[in-house]
């Protein structure tokens, strides 16, 4: 009982000194930032930040449509669901008449 006390104070003392610590390191970050960002090379960087942030959105694992059998778009998470499963169904089941054929 008296061990998980000690546990406790000394676990909340940590988190205090951790919180001290990543405030203390996110303002030096800070700091140094405002005192970059009038230089040249801060605009470099800007368009750089820019550059990434624009690559991330065309991240494909973010895109929530595709064509269905017929050629229309679908949008609708139960439509794609529908879609991938009658593909994927299609294609192994094709794949597996193929192989069966073959042996």
């Amino acid at each position: 009982m008296k061990k998980e006390k000690f546990i406790r104070l000394n676990v909340r003392k940590l988190k205090k000194i951790t919180k001290k610590a990543v405030t203390l390191a996110k303002n030096n970050a800070f700091e140094r930032l405002y005192k970059k960002q009038e230089t040249k090379e801060a605009e470099k960087d800007v368009f750089k930040l820019a550059r990434i942030r624009e690559k991330k959105t065309r991240d494909m694992g973010n895109i929530r449509c595709i064509k269905g059998g017929d050629g229309k778009i679908l949008v609708e998470e139960t439509e794609i669901r529908e879609r991938w499963r009658s593909y994927f169904c299609n294609l192994f089941n094709d794949k597996m008449s193929v192989y069966s054929l073959s042996m």
